[in-house]
């Protein structure tokens, strides 16, 4: 009898777990495929010994289907690898996402993340919609480990979402969006329909949200944030009002990528499973071989040859001369760093040299963004931001990692948009 009980309830919850239809679809034309391919080529090439691993590079790469496999591999070993005990709730649920695509056990990891949700709260009662990003993902991290136990988290989570009235961007309403619909398609039979009830309510208003940002052009937010966004918009149960044009916004994005606006190994790997009619969603149905390793569905190509690099000397400024703002300053050292070498290497050792270099991130889908600098913190009521320069040239909006720079001069400017 609890043999059949136990089917039966596996049953159930596969029922639910397959129920979910894509709302939208949309692909890329065949003559323009070599365009996606030579992003993800060119994402792939991104991955050496030498750079910080990315775990939204392997998610990618494995919803896709990986070209390079030594790539693959090491991604995945240096994940596994990698010491997780100072991960912001955002890093280490995509840690576990990235570990659980490529057929490898998280481990511990999960029961860590749960806990820390279980206790998570935001700062205060009308935070700034960025700090949901992290926890979104960690609803979806758990919520395909085992959404059984995830279901009371994610209820208290949709239930602040609605409480909250800050405006959420782009980026976080798309994350917000595959977590409770990874929620809303697991809710077990038998639940309270109060869980459907409150999830499609929080979806709904999200989507909405989401279409709002919808150019006229079909780009969504930016162009960074439409992968993501496309994602979203492809699998939630609840649809906005206005019915998005999925083929409408594929079209804009390979217009964007022939320009060679795509040059982020982030920003493609945001971009790259909407592209081939993959979502985040897809991550528990990959197929794994006996030996623990993802099913490569592309042909390999030669792993990059690692070169050598010498040190760089990096001038590095931070200036905030906003009116208004309590602490003015402007401030200038030196540090010494490995050509190559990302960002978040050249704030490190600033910091460790100078205590007014110190600094803050915030996880988005583009990785960690510099969003305080000296204890002054970006505000989206004020409009405020730490923009990075390399003379007058922007350097992706603040991301702080895994994009290698040879810049010699660098300034964090605290601006207004």
């Amino acid at each position: 009898m609890a043999w059949f009980s136990l089917c039966l309830l596996n049953l159930l919850w596969a029922m639910a777990a397959t129920s979910t239809q894509t709302q939208s679809s949309c692909s890329v034309p065949p003559a323009q495929q070599p365009l996606v391919d030579g992003i993800q080529v060119l994402m792939e090439n991104s991955v050496t010994d030498s750079a910080f691993p990315n775990p939204s590079i392997l998610i990618a790469m494995n919803l896709v289907g990986a070209y390079n496999l030594e790539a693959q591999k090491l991604l995945t070993y240096k994940l596994m690898a990698s010491d997780t005990a100072d991960l912001t709730i955002g890093q280490l649920a995509l840690n576990i996402i990235a570990l659980s695509s490529s057929c490898r056990d998280p481990g511990n990891k999960v029961s860590v993340l749960q806990r820390q949700m279980e206790n998570w709260a935001p700062s205060r009662p009308s935070a700034e919609a960025s700090s949901f990003y992290g926890p979104s993902l960690a609803i979806l991290a758990l919520c395909q480990k085992n959404p059984e136990t995830t279901l009371p988290i994610a209820a208290r989570f949709a239930k602040t979402l609605l409480a909250n009235s800050s405006p959420f961007n782009v980026d976080t309403g798309a994350m917000v969006t595959l977590a409770l619909t990874c929620m809303y398609n697991k809710i077990p039979v038998g639940s309270e329909e109060g869980y459907r009830t409150l999830f499609g309510q929080v979806l709904k208003n999200t989507v909405e949200n989401i279409s709002l940002k919808i150019k006229d052009n079909g780009i969504i937010g930016n162009i960074y944030s439409t992968g993501l966004a496309m994602q979203a918009l492809s699998v939630s149960p609840k649809q906005p009002n206005k019915e998005w044009n999925c083929q409408k916004t594929m079209d804009a994005i390979l217009t964007e990528i022939q320009q060679g606006k795509f040059h982020n190994p982030m920003s493609i790997a945001q971009i790259l499973p909407s592209l081939e009619g993959k979502t985040y969603l897809d991550v528990p149905d990959l197929f794994c071989t006996p030996d623990h390793e993802v099913q490569p569905t592309r042909p390999s190509y030669p792993s990059p040859v690692p070169t050598a690099t010498s040190n760089i000397t990096v001038t590095y400024t931070i200036n905030n001369q906003l009116r208004g703002v309590e602490l003015l300053f402007n401030v200038t050292t030196e540090v010494s760093v490995r050509g190559g070498s990302v960002l978040l290497v050249v704030l490190e050792e600033a910091k460790r040299k100078n205590p007014m270099f110190k600094f803050k991130t915030t996880m988005t889908s583009w990785g960690p963004v510099v969003s305080s600098i000296n204890n002054i913190a970006e505000n989206v009521n004020h409009k405020t931001y730490w923009q990075f320069l390399s003379g007058v040239t922007p350097l992706s909006e603040g991301v702080a990692d895994y994009i290698p720079f040879d810049h010699e001069h660098i300034t964090a400017n605290f601006t207004q948009y």
